[in-house]
């Protein structure tokens, strides 16, 4: 006879037999207390995962703007080694004779100056004031000094320049000694 009944048993299925025991309150404060050493070591390891997501957070952020920089200032060194020719179109524009100002060979070659000055400014490229202001140490570098107000800038010798906001080359100047001439 088949049993369809609450009864009816699979033949996989085994009774289980209820044990019941005495809990104790001893054994309640015990499970209490690795409950509680559980959730400290499960909070120290929760704050310890958040500590690493916000250093990783920093980290590439950090990275991220170390891009930017290394972007930004990539063309240094290749500007570096043109400033000479630019000082060169300086110091040839500052002593072209008279006769030739209005020549039109003066006037392309100024031209070609102007454009390569455009080209470095538009890559970030400024110069340093330095005539007639009070020497800064991290911006000037002082080649001696001179009779003058103390601390001045008398004389440029040679332009300094930034590139966006980092000194690339500092301006070289003679610097007033607080002496009257």
């Amino acid at each position: 006879m088949i049993n369809f009944g609450r009864n009816a048993m699979n033949e996989d299925e085994k009774e289980v037999p209820i044990h019941e025991e005495t809990v104790s309150s001893e054994n309640v404060d015990a499970l209490r207390q690795e409950l509680d050493e559980a959730k400290a070591k499960a909070q120290e390891y929760l704050d310890g995962w958040q500590r690493g997501q916000a250093d990783f957070a920093n980290f590439k952020k950090r990275l991220e703007l170390d891009k930017l920089d290394a972007i930004k200032y990539a063309n240094a060194d290749l500007m570096l080694k043109i400033l000479p020719v630019l000082d060169d179109f300086e110091r040839a524009a500052e002593h072209i004779p008279s006769q030739m100002v209005s020549d039109p060979w003066v006037g392309g070659v100024s031209g070609i100056s102007r454009k390569l000055e455009t080209i470095l400014e538009a890559l970030g490229l400024s110069c340093i004031k330095a005539q007639g202001e009070m020497f800064d140490p991290c911006v000037h570098e002082a080649i001696c000094s001179v009779s003058g107000p103390d601390g001045q800038v008398i004389r440029e010798l040679e332009k300094g320049y930034k590139l966006n906001e980092r000194i690339l080359r500092p301006s070289k100047v003679m610097v007033g000694n607080g002496e009257n001439d």
